[in-house]
């Protein structure tokens, strides 16, 4: 009898041994069943929704469900951030993030959720520079040298909008304050799109802001551009200078956006979601799209690389905010 029993469970061990075995390619094959959620903690409108957007459209038919974009605003992004880590980790709710969540750890000191753990990174999908833009009925300055000049004949009658608190447009603006000895008001808000409507209207002067979310209103004439925060002119503007050509030295700022699992998530649906957004990126409508937004599509990286990339900028930019003195506004 004790004979059959081990002979049972030693039966039983390698039929759960062989199920796992065998339901991981399964799971990985039968997914996605249901529709999938992306979570963009920014009003639409913004940098983040320019590149998640189309990105979902393109993930919709290749996994042949619809991808929805769940917009949550609010605290330079941490409140979209802190609703996605608390979401089931079941492999249909993933999170668009970008730069900002790697600023905000220095900025707000109580997050109830960490970006590298509750959130797990994939890839980046998306680089485009900072633009410096401004409303040209209220700032008197066709290059980034009479935008200082004028700067300087007026202290203090300027001002800038930004995404919010502890975001890349916040931190973008007073990097330039601190390299140009210049002071301009910081106004924030709720996310890149409310911004740019309040600047392309003429509240606001001006914005250090992701040209994944400028671009269309440069080329519409709605808002002037003097110059990106990059090493070298961005993809679909060539005829924009370097903040370094225009005068400016040292000033780079990028806006990468990436995307997350959430803590959870089974390992063989990250693997899939990380192969169908890397074929993704490498599509024509995706090219296309990213090219005139100001980024290239070669930017995808493995998690394990993500990740790095991720703490090294959290590092950056904890120097950044300690050098700066920014604070909430």
């Amino acid at each position: 009898m004790r004979s059959t029993l081990t002979r049972l469970t030693t039966a039983l061990v390698a039929g759960v041994g062989l199920l796992a075995a065998t339901s991981a390619p399964a799971l990985a094959q039968s997914w996605p069943a249901k529709p999938i959620t992306l979570v963009v903690p920014f009003p639409a409108g913004g940098g983040t929704d320019a590149f998640a957007r189309p990105l979902a459209a393109r993930l919709s038919k290749q996994l042949g469900q619809q991808v929805i974009i769940d917009n949550r605003g609010g605290a330079g992004g941490t409140v979209g951030a802190s609703f996605a880590a608390k979401q089931a980790g079941d492999g249909y709710t993933f999170f668009v993030g970008a730069v900002h969540h790697s600023i905000a750890p220095s900025f707000y000191p109580k997050l109830d959720y960490d970006i590298t753990r509750d959130l797990l990174p994939l890839t980046m999908i998306a680089n485009p520079p900072q633009v410096i833009v401004v409303n040209p009925q209220k700032v008197p300055a066709n290059d980034l040298k009479g935008l200082l000049d004028f700067l300087r004949k007026n202290p203090a009658k300027l001002n800038y909008g930004s995404a919010g608190n502890g975001t890349s447009h916040h931190m973008a603006g007073e990097l330039f304050k601190q390299q140009t000895k210049t002071f301009i008001t910081h106004i924030p808000y709720r996310g890149a799109g409310p911004a740019l409507t309040d600047l392309i209207g003429g509240s606001v002067d001006m914005m250090f802001d992701g040209l994944g979310s400028s671009a269309q209103h440069i080329r519409g004439g709605r808002i002037k551009a003097l110059a990106v925060a990059s090493k070298t002119r961005a993809p679909g503007f060539p005829n924009l200078p370097t903040a370094a050509e225009a005068g400016l030295p040292g000033y780079e700022v990028s806006t990468w956006y990436g995307i997350w699992g959430i803590k959870g998530t089974p390992p063989e649906i990250l693997k899939r979601m990380h192969k169908e957004v890397s074929d993704a990126l490498q599509s024509p409508e995706l090219r296309e799209t990213w090219t005139n937004n100001g980024s290239d599509t070669n930017v995808a990286m493995s998690p394990e690389a993500f990740t790095r990339f991720i703490q090294a900028e959290i590092t950056r930019w904890a120097q950044v905010t300690k050098t700066s003195g920014a604070k909430l506004d």
